[in-house]
């Protein structure tokens, strides 16, 4: 299994639920705290569509000590978009234990709907964009939004195609399984 409880390292006795000092409780899950005693993680992703809409496939590689782990899937009728929302998913859900991510992928949605607070203003005005209409994939926004109130996640944009050899190997992972789906073999 990836990253199983036993790999998270015990909270000092002061910083444990419950713990009193001076009479005061501790809040001990602020950020800081959460992050130094998370495990990290390094995770890929890519999304792709053979026409978009059409048939798309999904990759993510996850890296923890050395380790890593491929994960892949797809659909017969989505679009890009989604495998890009669904790949990040996909990878956070593999998680077994609360972790620092650091999140890179070629998607400036994904990047910047996170990373700009889109998807949590979009959420605030009931799935409403800035000019009113609606945003798309707010099923994928709002799972995506659950995980990483669990995991303390930073999105890292790279440019596709160019040579980033986790980037290029999940690109393979997501085109093989959109592949999968491909009827008419148009893709």
């Amino acid at each position: 299994m990836f990253l199983q409880k036993q790999d998270m390292r015990p909270l000092p006795a002061a910083f444990r639920p419950g713990a009193c000092i001076c009479g005061r409780f501790v809040v001990y899950w602020e950020q800081n705290m959460k992050e130094r005693y998370m495990q990290k993680v390094e995770i890929y992703t890519d999304g792709s569509c053979l026409r978009n809409p059409g048939p798309g496939g999904w990759g993510a590689v996850l890296v923890y000590k050395g380790l890593e782990k491929e994960m892949s899937g797809g659909e017969p009728d989505t679009t890009n978009n989604r495998m890009e929302l669904t790949a990040a998913i996909k990878a956070l859900e593999a998680l077994k234990v609360p972790c620092e991510v650091d999140m890179t992928t070629d998607s400036r949605y994904l990047c910047e709907g996170m990373e700009k607070g889109w998807a949590v203003s979009w959420r605030a005005k009931g799935w409403k964009r800035a000019d009113n209409s609606p945003a798309l994939n707010p099923d994928l926004w709002e799972r995506l939004l659950e995980l990483c109130a669990v995991h303390s996640v930073r999105f890292v944009w790279v440019r596709g195609h160019a040579g980033h050899p986790y980037n290029e190997r999940c690109d393979a992972m997501a085109q093989a399984r959109a592949r999968e789906f491909d009827q008419d073999g148009s893709g």
